[in-house]
């Protein structure tokens, strides 16, 4: 494995940075790194495996032991990181209309806090 530099941050994680396995192969390249860095949070990054034949992989941040100036390393061998799963989309999206909302008059707000007080939520 290259000499990745010194540690470093998914916040400054750029795409095209080598991702390797935990044993040092290369996997490929960061496509997009998966976060929201409003709130300090890590999803993880999306990897396209170049020259391997495949599509897109997510690699979960937990399966990320550390980013680096130069390249991301992770915890899976190269055998583990071959069953990497193709992105998908967010499936605890959610989304809320008109008729789902709560009023927010006063009467609504104290009939909310009796219930929560006396258990009939």
């Amino acid at each position: 494995m290259a000499d990745l530099g010194t540690p470093s941050s998914y916040l400054v994680l750029a795409e095209g940075t080598p991702v390797y396995a935990s044993g040092g192969e290369e996997l490929g390249k960061v496509e997009h790194v998966l976060a929201d860095p409003d709130l300090d949070v890590f999803d993880g990054i999306v990897i396209d495996p170049a020259g391997l034949g495949r599509d897109h992989r997510f690699v979960d941040a937990g399966q990320v032991e550390e980013v680096y100036e130069r390249g991301v390393v992770l915890t899976l061998d190269a055998e583990a990181a071959a069953g990497l799963p193709e992105p998908s989309a967010n499936p605890t999206e959610m989304s809320a209309g008109p008729d789902e909302t709560t009023p927010e008059d006063l009467g609504d707000k104290l009939r909310r806090a009796w219930d929560r007080i006396s258990g009939n939520y």
